[in-house]
């Protein structure tokens, strides 16, 4: 096969499986690659796939802009980059620095800390709604129930409106997979729908806040910067996406990993010191999110490759954390991998991810809860991937497990 055979742009390449051959590939024979994009505005874009290459990608922002056309694959026109800028994923420094400021005072170790309790009951909660059917969707009932009801409950989101935005949130996200989407627009109409909902809960927040996250930054206020309303509405939706999709299917896609290595799954049965790495080996095996892209701002080399001023470049988290000049045996799923630099919250720079410490924290509560109380859990049919790109998804993962009596959480 030859090396334009690749697509990377076709969401078909990745529903049967993430394509790593090809991303093998390229890291050997040309890490900074001119990748065709027939459906873009672009010609097409730099596809980077080396560990070293999207590590400078993601950390250099004077070379490489998210803010110039979003941190997206998508082309978009004018007028949308505009308002995609308000969001935290598309700033470059200064701006990404002062928001990122302002946020960051709902994300205090204290408030992870805080939450943790809440989490444990919610996981209880969500394994006894199932635990004695001996079967379930892992996805529907279990890793999409978590991130949700932790998300609804960081941001104050009443209990009873957590699916909406798990539909909204699905809508955008899988704007890509027939099962998610009934029309081109449908994604676009989510967005607005969660827009419409934000503003709402924001002034119910104004008027009546709480210890919430978004109580918090609706009145947040450093040396008189505060968000304006369309800020928060774009964090909101951020957070929606971000803080769902990603854990969502981190936790689906490691349970698959154990599922194909089960000598991992009894590692850690045996040994629950594993556990921290085990959560970093999951992250890095996973990658939920394949790529983001970035504009050269200015003329550039990258791997002896020189890139133009105003070139599309997108940067590949799911090869880099399977670089070989990164990794030993990088294809293997190694619960006790040390070191384990992977960058699936990034890489470091500007741009780590706001919600880190508190991902960790979902995945080892239900970690521990699926060993305590689901140690037999097994694959019960076919695994159904989601099509997409961008997130490395799964829709549908059947599992079996042994009874068992519901706990009272």
């Amino acid at each position: 096969m030859a090396l334009s055979d690749i697509d990377l742009c076709n969401p078909d390449s990745f529903v049967n499986g993430v394509p790593f051959d090809w991303f093998a590939r390229l890291r050997a024979e040309a890490p900074v690659f001119w990748h065709p994009d027939p459906d873009g505005h672009a010609d097409g874009f730099w596809a980077v796939t080396s560990y070293e290459g999207c590590i400078n990608v993601n950390r250099d922002y004077e070379h490489f802009s998210s803010a110039a056309k979003t941190s997206l694959f998508n082309d978009f026109d004018d007028e949308l980059i505009e308002q995609q800028r308000m969001m935290m994923v598309n700033m470059d420094p200064p701006m990404h620095t002062r928001y990122r400021r302002l946020v960051n005072k709902g994300f205090t170790p204290r408030m992870i800390r805080d939450l943790e309790a809440r989490v444990v009951e919610s996981t209880d909660a969500i394994l006894d709604a199932v635990c004695e059917q001996g079967s379930a969707d892992f996805v529907e009932t279990v890793s999409a129930e978590l991130p949700l009801q932790v998300i609804a409950e960081l941001m104050g989101v009443p209990h009873e409106d957590r699916h909406l935005v798990f539909d909204w949130s699905n809508r955008m996200i899988g704007s890509n997979d027939p099962e998610f989407q009934d029309g081109a627009e449908a994604g676009a109409m989510a967005a607005m729908e969660l827009y419409a909902y934000a503003d709402q809960l924001c002034q119910q927040k104004k008027l009546d806040p709480h210890g919430d996250l978004l109580s918090v930054l609706t009145h947040a206020d450093i040396e008189g910067d505060a968000l304006s309303q369309l800020e928060l509405d774009m964090f909101f939706l951020l957070l929606a996406v971000a803080g769902n999709e990603t854990t969502r299917n981190l936790i689906s896609g490691a349970m698959v990993a154990f599922f194909d290595n089960p000598d991992q799954w009894a590692r850690l049965q045996a040994d629950r010191s594993l556990l921290p790495s085990a959560i970093e080996e999951m992250l890095r095996y996973v990658s939920p999110v394949m790529h983001f892209r970035r504009q050269a701002a200015q003329d550039t080399v990258l791997h002896g490759q020189e890139i133009a001023a105003g070139d599309k470049v997108v940067f590949w988290h799911i090869s880099a954390n399977r670089d070989e000049t990164a990794f030993t045996d990088p294809d293997r799923f190694d619960i006790g991998r040390t070191p384990n630099a992977h960058m699936a919250f990034g890489g470091g720079g500007p741009h780590f991810c706001l919600g880190a410490n508190l991902a960790r924290m979902e995945i080892k509560v239900m970690f521990e809860r699926l060993l305590d109380r689901m140690p037999d859990i097994r694959l019960d049919g076919d695994v159904q991937r989601l099509r997409s790109n961008f997130i490395n998804g799964i829709k549908h993962l059947p599992v079996a497990f042994t009874p068992s009596a519901p706990i009272g959480a």
